[in-house]
């Protein structure tokens, strides 16, 4: 390693691909490389970085953590003179463990183990890992030679660093950080994305900074390695000020950070290392290589202040890069060859393709066209098209539906949008296919079908036979046919299941309504260049309709079922914070005294009664990509029974408060 003087610390963000072998090999030493060539010394890369971090039940398979070691073999080698942290999966004495090795001058010299395990929706560490031991200190023969097991002291070289491995979500207190004496701390443990994350992730760094006295240095992953969860590679390195200035300014930290929502397949940050304190008196010349012994609460809690308002207007950037790389990378490891998506005029369909889009203007601006084409190698034709709405038009088709119900306000607002974005777009008419569908059915009842009697049955034929065309150009095309629900709508079942709800994949289905509103008028006058279009402004101005009723009916729909910003606030009182009915209806009151009482009853009681009823529903819904830490996936966090009671007693009860509301008013 270089001098102390002169050591440079870094923290690399990876684009992993799950199991992934050679690619993660290879991004793996790319960033080595780059780090070399950038004189750093101490390089931290993300936890399971090796096998990808989203193996789920494959972490359970023997040869996923022996193959892991065939890989970190072929990685020591590439670090002659450095010190490299890298995370992957070991089996030992029966159990398998979330470990880190450290690589020191081309050879392994220990295995740390994590020892707190998370439970969360997104990565239920418990399920697939073993927690060590923390007092637990053992060898063990790996890769032909025996090397420390567990929270070690290790002597390495002459220059008396030491470093430690943080492996929690959480900090220790203050009188514990300082007491180790470390000059380095590594926090390898990546942090997915969600609104509100970023900030919350800098405020760690700069508090593990202070708290350990020393240099505080965060890995990440980058990107969507496994088809939801998405990365934003925010890589930070926080280093505590010696200058008694800066500690009179309250700038004691100066961080360092490298760029997010990269396409690149990793980003490098580096900084010097922290000005030393006072050399402790008889202290050997020594590396220290510490586990965390402080258990802290699980990942989803470091989302809670993300959770507690909506969508602020300063992250809808965020919210539409994270879209842009996520989409980017499930093209790619899908292999397929674009998208489609069944564009009906309002605001999520109109959404959905204007992130892909985006999605290429953004990856276009970041790399260069040969760079591009590689990255989607599978897409043909992509080499010679430099133009950025030919790209669009190449990945991009679109596909407008009129039934009789339809108007020409969305008919032509879809195809604003479409042309604005450079979309491949058709339009057809589907009128007498539902006609056929009609007939048919009334010549099998023995009735005509009518709306006052067959309003849902006539309703959802339509969104039905608008699915089997959207396939069919998704089939031919070797495209992905993308889902244009949303999370309110998910909660109540305000979908037509083989209709709307048609797709493989979901981008915006873990975003309510009221937000994804509010991010259209953003993005159609707000935004900057770079992201506005200004199209969109002809979809706000349609409010959203199913269009599925006759347009004397004038459909709506909140009509349906409730305003949607209501609708956003019942469910994280009922979902979230599983709040009994009568306890939200009190809480929705007193945070707003001027809510109609009886419509508000009327209001949570229909929200109840949908959700339960839906479950099946979600079961089935397509994928949603992570955006935020709320999320109504029926597989990982809201595992409700598709058949119960439905709060049927707990309903009765709020029947009552209502009535007694009422009557306290007059």
């Amino acid at each position: 390693m270089t001098r102390l003087d002169a050591l440079r610390v870094g923290a690399a963000a990876l684009n992993q691909g799950t199991l992934d072998w050679d690619g993660n090999l290879a991004r793996i030493e790319a960033a080595v490389g780059e780090a070399r060539a950038a004189g750093v010394g101490l390089l931290c890369l993300p936890e399971l970085a090796i096998p990808g971090h989203g193996a789920e039940d494959l972490f359970r398979a023997p040869f996923v953590a022996a193959t892991s070691l065939e890989v970190l073999e072929a990685i020591a080698a590439s670090t002659k003179e450095l010190l490299v942290t890298v995370g992957l999966p070991i089996e030992h004495e029966g159990a398998r463990y979330d470990a880190h090795a450290v690589l020191f001058d081309g050879a392994l010299v220990a295995l740390v183990p994590k020892q707190a395990l998370s439970e969360g929706p997104l990565f239920d560490e418990r399920r697939w890992f073993d927690p060590w031991p923390p007092t637990r200190r053992v060898t063990t023969r790996v890769l032909g030679r025996e090397v420390p097991l567990g929270p070690l002291e290790l002597e390495l070289g002459r220059e008396g660093l030491r470093v430690g491995l943080d492996l929690e979500e959480t900090l220790p207190s203050p009188a514990l950080a300082r007491a180790r004496g470390l000059d380095v701390v590594l926090h390898p443990i990546p942090s997915h994305f969600a609104l509100g994350r970023s900030a919350l992730r800098r405020a760690h760094a700069a508090a593990g900074a202070r708290r350990y006295d020393a240099t505080y240095v965060m890995a990440n992953l980058l990107g969507n390695e496994a088809g939801t969860t998405i990365h934003d590679g925010l890589v930070l390195i926080a280093s505590p000020s010696r200058s008694s200035a800066s500690d009179a300014a309250g700038d004691d930290v100066a961080l360092t950070e490298g760029p997010r929502f990269s396409f690149r397949d990793h980003t490098l940050v580096h900084a010097p290392l922290a000005d030393r304190a006072a050399r402790r008196p008889g202290e050997r010349d020594r590396l220290v290589l510490e586990g965390t012994l402080v258990r802290g609460p699980s990942r989803a809690s470091l989302g809670a202040a993300a959770r507690a308002g909506g969508l602020e207007a300063s992250r809808f950037e965020d919210l539409v890069r994270a879209l842009g790389l996520a989409l980017f990378d499930y093209l790619r490891r899908s292999r397929t060859r674009g998208f489609v998506v069944s564009l009906s005029g309002g605001t999520d369909s109109a959404l959905v393709a204007t992130a892909v889009a985006l999605m290429v203007r953004l990856a276009r601006a970041e790399l260069s066209q040969a760079e591009l084409a590689a990255r989607l190698a599978d897409v043909p034709g992509l080499e010679g098209l430099a133009d950025e709405r030919a790209l669009v038009g190449a990945l991009l088709t679109t596909l407008y539906q009129a039934t009789p119900q339809s108007g020409e306000a969305t008919r032509s607002a879809a195809r604003r949008v479409a042309e604005a974005l450079g979309a491949r777009h058709h339009e057809c008419d589907v009128g007498p296919l539902v006609a056929g569908y009609v007939e048919r059915a009334e010549a099998a009842l023995g009735r005509p079908l009518d709306w006052a009697r067959d309003d849902v049955a006539l309703q959802n034929v339509q969104a039905r036979t608008r699915s089997p065309m959207a396939w069919m150009l998704a089939n031919v095309e070797g495209k992905l046919l993308l889902a244009t629900g949303n999370r309110s709508e998910a909660a109540v079942g305000y979908a037509t299941m083989d209709g709307d709800t048609a797709g493989s994949l979901a981008p915006i289905g873990s975003v309510d309504k009221h937000s994804l509103r509010a991010l259209l008028r953003w993005l159609a006058s707000e935004a900057s260049g770079e992201l506005r279009v200004a199209a969109l402004g002809a979809v706000d101005a349609i409010a959203p309709t199913a269009e599925l009723r006759p347009a004397d009916r004038h459909q709506t729909d909140e009509d349906d079922l409730m305003p949607y910003e209501l609708l956003d606030r019942i469910e994280r009182l009922v979902v979230d914070e599983r709040r009994a009915p009568e306890e939200a209806f009190a809480l929705l009151r007193e945070a707003d005294p001027g809510l109609d009482v009886e419509a508000l009853g009327v209001f949570l009681a229909r929200f109840i009664r949908l959700f339960f009823q839906s479950q099946w529903k979600r079961e089935r819904f397509a994928p949603a990509l992570h955006l935020d830490d709320r999320s109504l996936d029926a597989k990982s966090a809201v595992r409700l029974p598709i058949l119960s009671s439905g709060l049927a007693r707990e309903l009765e009860r709020l029947a009552r408060v209502v009535r007694a509301a009422r009557a306290a008013r007059g």
